[in-house]
Parts: C-alpha cells; structure tokens; sequence
C-alpha cells in the first residue's frame, strides 16, 4: 500500500488549491480514503473521508461549504479541491486509508505529506 500526495503550496487568503493523492496496492473503489492536517504545535485533525461503500463523504465542520473531497476510480486517485482558504487551514495535509470500505477513526496508511500555507 503506498499514498502519495502532492498539490500543496502557497497560497493567499481567499485562494484555492486542490490536493490529489495517488493510491497504490489497493483499490479505492473498495476502501475509504480520508484527508488529515497537522499544524504546527497542534494535533492532527480528520478533515474529509470518502466511503467506498456508497461513496458518502464527511467533512470537519471547520471546512464544510469550501472543501470538497473526491475520487477518481480509473485513475486511484483521491482529491480535495480547498476554496476560500484561511491562514488557519495552513498544514501538513495527510492522505490515508483504513483498509475498510466506511470511513473509519483508525488508519492503517498514510502518505508523506503535503504542506498547504496560507498567506498574504
């Protein structure tokens, strides 16, 4: 199993990115894949998942209404488009999946990293 994420940067208040993780050695058609940020000094925080059991999606109440999570099946990969970006939202963003088809509060796998600055 292997999660690789790219996409973070630079960006000023107000601005948008959008984060893509490509997944190998399992299927995201058959596994939940979820996004988590770490700032610094503080503790990482779930931000999104996506279920692969009917594709429901959940979001951080910190985010809802300017980031959006989703998935491409052909290509295994995973995104999160993030508008309206604010200082507060700058973080290493991690990709992960718990190997089962909900989204879960245990993860088993995660990528490198990512990291998103937001700043005028």
């Amino acid at each position: 199993v292997q999660l690789v994420e790219s996409g973070g940067g630079l960006v000023q208040p107000g601005g948008s990115l959008r984060l893509s993780c490509a997944a190998s050695g399992f299927s995201l058609d058959y596994y939940a894949i979820g996004w988590f940020r770490q700032a610094p000094g503080k503790e990482r925080e779930g931000v999104s998942c996506i279920s692969a059991s009917d594709g429901s999606t959940y979001y951080a109440d910190s985010v809802k209404g300017r980031f959006t999570i989703s998935r491409d099946i052909h290509k295994n990969t995973m995104y999160l488009q993030m508008n309206s970006l604010k200082p507060e939202d700058t973080a290493v963003y991690f990709c992960a999946t718990p190997l089962v088809r909900g989204c879960s509060s245990e993860y088993d796998y995660w990528g490198q990293g990512t990291q998103v600055t937001v700043s005028s």
